[in-house]
């Protein structure tokens, strides 16, 4: 039996990004480059990029599709709230993992920072802050979050402009659950070198993924109530440089990032909660075709 179009595309899809990111991601770590430092973060980025590069691809020239579904327009006047929602998520869940932690006694946030800035850069020594400080790291955060969020258009067209509207498109659920644990497998190469859970690299590789299915219920959501990927990048880029970001800073060095990052197991509450409304109210319905 011929393989369908859409099997050829999903197919095509997975390889090219799988093969150009990884390829792109192990060159600098071959050359000694710390995982966890900023150059590494900047040679790396082109990878990034690879579920845009295959999203084009496939539908331009694979499949022959196009792009009237990809949710490329912003759809502002819709989906305002949906990209309020996206943008300050992170900000809430942030909160919530931070006073789990100090309440299960687990540690303290280092809001000197020191402690992180020693694992980053050993031997450097960072002045007190004055505590009108932290009233600007918030919004300094969450800015940058909408301008990193056209960089995270290279990883959302693709994860959830192409691959979760076409896998399993008629059962949206099962699609995100699908979807996050491939992404959650690609990012396997620089998670083994400790990217995300640098005390265990290992168990991280079965924490990750299942933080990432969680996160493609609640793109995918707001992708499809706002119809349009816009929504879902910001929703991304605040993750990145808000919650993944504030939740490193405060707890880099002290306790196990197994529990106290973004996508640990502490944020599994939080964004297990809003998954968990997302699924018993019927949010996640099929994208009708535009």
């Amino acid at each position: 039996m011929p393989m369908s179009s859409k099997t050829k595309g999903i197919i095509t899809y997975i390889l090219i990004t799988f093969i150009m990111a990884w390829i792109l991601w192990e060159m600098p770590l071959r050359l000694g480059l710390s995982i966890i430092g900023p150059l590494f973060q900047y040679i790396a980025l082109p990878g990034a990029f690879s579920p845009a590069v295959a999203a084009f691809v496939v539908r331009k020239w694979v499949t022959r599709e196009g792009f009237a579904d990809a949710g490329l327009k912003p759809n502002l006047s819709r989906g305002w709230r949906y990209y309020l929602v996206a943008w300050l998520l992170p900000l809430f869940v942030s909160a919530i993992i931070i006073g789990l932690v100090v309440a299960l006694g687990i540690d303290r946030p280092d809001f000197s920072l020191q402690r992180a800035v020693e694992v980053l850069s050993p031997g450097t020594i960072i002045p007190d802050f004055p505590s009108f400080f932290w009233a600007f790291i918030p919004i300094g955060l969450l800015t940058t979050s909408l301008f990193s969020t056209f960089i995270l258009w290279g990883e959302e067209f693709g994860w959830r402009g192409y691959l979760q509207i076409r896998l399993f498109s008629e059962r949206p659920l099962l699609a995100a659950i699908t979807t996050g644990i491939i992404w959650g497998i690609w990012h396997y190469p620089i998670n083994l070198r400790g990217y995300n859970f640098p005390e265990h690299p290992i168990l991280g590789l079965l924490v990750f993924p299942i933080s990432t299915v969680m996160l493609s219920i609640i793109f995918g959501w707001l992708r499809l109530r706002s119809g349009s990927v816009w929504s879902a990048c910001l929703a991304h880029a605040a993750t990145n440089s808000f919650g993944g970001s504030l939740t490193m800073l405060l707890f880099l060095g002290g306790p196990d990032l197994l529990f106290t990052s973004y996508l640990g197991l502490l944020g599994w509450i939080p964004l297990g909660a809003l998954c968990l409304w997302i699924i018993l109210t019927g949010q996640l319905k099929p994208e009708k075709m535009p």
